[in-house]
């Protein structure tokens, strides 16, 4: 959170996911209960809940998922159900996975995004889910298709809708291992991919002496 509190901004909002990989749940719970005004609630997270069968999910997240459900405590329980997959503010709407499908389907592909657009009037959807940061940009009956490594701006104008995915702080998936998140600057009409480095290696070593399947460690190294 050190380069959030850098940036300082007026809210903090988390698109999902809190749990469901990594060794610290308890401790991701308290710190997004704490720092976040909009937090949803993702597939892992609802597999760990029991509210998703976890047969649907990969051998290893069904490993992760279980062993969260163990060790998570009442607290973060509690504050894990009371979120939703999706939410609004102001011109944004926020979902997890996708506008047609919250919790499942990924925003990866321009079919996907045009579906997300069609059923949404937001000018600004922030979607999660793929660990992948990208943006899409629909203008003119013509959709544009961004791939956003770190340092990527986009402009948000009135004459253009946005679908804007910020990747992801914990397992990002697009070949940097660095934690990825987003900064929206209303008043300048920017949004700004940020890229952040993290102690790696300490956690892969967390997830090996937790016991959770090896690759959620090894892959961390990849952004893969």
């Amino acid at each position: 959170m050190r380069s959030v509190d850098e940036d300082a901004p007026d809210a903090v909002w988390c698109l999902g996911d809190t749990v469901g990989y990594g060794p610290r749940p308890n401790e991701c719970c308290a710190l997004v209960a704490n720092r976040a005004d909009i937090c949803l609630i993702g597939n892992h997270d609802l597999g760990v809940l029991g509210r998703l069968d976890l047969e649907d999910f990969s051998y290893d997240a069904a490993a992760s998922a279980r062993w969260t459900a163990d060790v998570l405590e009442p607290t973060a329980r509690e504050y894990l159900e009371s979120l939703e997959p999706q939410s609004a503010q102001g011109q944004f709407a926020l979902y997890h996975a996708s506008a047609r499908d919250p919790v499942w389907e990924y925003v990866l592909t321009p079919l996907a995004a045009l579906a997300s657009f069609a059923v949404s009037e937001a000018p600004i959807l922030l979607v999660g889910h793929s660990h992948v940061a990208l943006a899409f940009t629909l203008a003119d009956q013509r959709l544009e298709t961004t791939i956003a490594p770190g340092g990527t701006e986009i402009v948000l104008s009135a004459d253009a809708r946005r679908i804007l995915n910020p990747g992801s702080v914990g397992q990002p998936r697009d070949g940097d291992a660095r934690a990825a998140y987003l900064l929206i600057d209303e008043e300048r009409g920017r949004a700004e991919y940020r890229r952040v480095a993290y102690a790696v290696e300490r956690t892969q070593g967390e997830i090996r002496e937790a016991g959770l399947p090896e690759p959620l460690a090894d892959r961390l190294a990849y952004g893969l």
